[in-house]
């Protein structure tokens, strides 16, 4: 099946060149030489950054990874301002970093319509009129347009979710997401169902908040084993961070630690989020479990929800919790 999530990205841009200054005399009929009347050249197209909230990916990009602006046309006579090149838009995703090749950022699009000039035109030369004085009554000279240079550009998408669904394959993060929002999320019983993240609406009363499901994380994912390594960046960005952990594991406090484990090695101030630790699939353990369990991730000073898709159980409180959580980081 076709990858059609792209969250990195090098394309090529190149912004118009400028038009060239004209040379032109208009004749009179006392004035052998006739009078000066170039006009100027057009101005270079921009190169423009918009953010789109309706697009998610770079998959737009990858087929074309050249843009170049329309340069400005050349002045004419009777001082006659020649045509401005063509701007040209590119539209990403709400969430796109945007790094030279000295891996300098350029811009961030953190909002939907947010417009950045990246590159300008170069400006237009000017016509022989402009150079007409006491001492050049008649000059034979026009500014050539101002030639731009190309640059690749690296983009590099980081999901501006509320919510990052983190967890193990398996743990029941689709299924989640599917019951809390509306999203329709690929869900079966085997490893990396989740190959790109999905994302999910909940309705809160008269607002809403966004949900991400990261694909599962994995012990050595931020050295790049499984998938977790080429999605751990979309976390950076994600207002509180939702541990989802099985409770059919019997491993299930080991998955906690190497979760955090994994966040810390990939980028320590993930730890400084806040975060809400769920235990799902609640429907298979009895109360004296859930006491164990809940008992053990008190004592390390986590919230813990219990949760079941199946009953739904505690699936109110869950988002009741992060809506919260994120209504307080909202105003900070």
């Amino acid at each position: 099946m076709k990858n059609n999530f792209i969250d990195s990205i090098k394309i090529y841009c190149k912004s118009g060149d400028g038009g060239k200054g004209c040379i032109h005399f208009h004749k009179k009929k006392y004035i052998k030489r006739g009078i000066p009347d170039g006009g100027s050249g057009g101005k270079g197209g921009n190169i423009i950054i918009r953010g789109n909230s309706n697009i998610n990916t770079f998959i737009h990009l990858k087929y074309n990874k050249h843009w170049i602006a329309g340069s400005g046309n050349p002045g004419k006579k009777n001082n006659i301002t020649g045509k401005n090149g063509k701007n040209l838009l590119i539209e990403v995703p709400i969430g796109t970093i945007i790094k030279n090749i000295n891996d300098t950022i350029l811009v961030e699009i953190i909002k939907n319509d947010q417009k950045k000039i990246l590159f300008k035109g170069g400006k237009g030369g000017k016509g022989n009129i402009f150079f007409k004085n006491s001492k050049y009554r008649f000059p034979f000279y026009a500014q050539s347009g101002i030639k731009t240079t190309g640059n690749w550009i690296f983009l590099e998408l980081k999901i501006l979710a509320d919510v990052g669904l983190i967890g193990f394959p398996n743990s029941g993060k689709s299924t989640l997401l599917s019951i809390m929002t509306k999203a329709k999320p690929k869900i079966g019983n085997f490893p990396f169902t989740t190959k790109i993240p999905n994302l999910g609406i909940v309705k809160m009363n008269y607002d809403t908040f966004l949900v991400a499901d990261i694909p599962g994380i994995i012990e050595k994912a931020s050295q790049g084993k499984g998938l977790g390594s080429t999605f751990l960046r979309h976390i950076e960005r994600n207002l509180v961070l939702l541990f989802l952990i099985s409770s059919e594991k019997k491993n299930n406090k080991m998955e906690y630690f190497i979760l955090l484990n994994e966040l810390k090695q990939f980028n320590r101030k993930l730890l400084n989020k806040k975060r809400l630790l769920v235990i799902s699939k609640s429907d298979l353990i009895d109360n004296e479990i859930k006491k164990n369990i809940k008992n053990f991730f008190l004592k390390l000073g986590e919230n813990i929800i219990f949760v079941s898709s199946f009953t739904k159980e505690g699936i109110s409180q869950l988002k009741n919790k992060l809506w919260d959580l994120i209504k307080e980081l909202r105003v900070k």
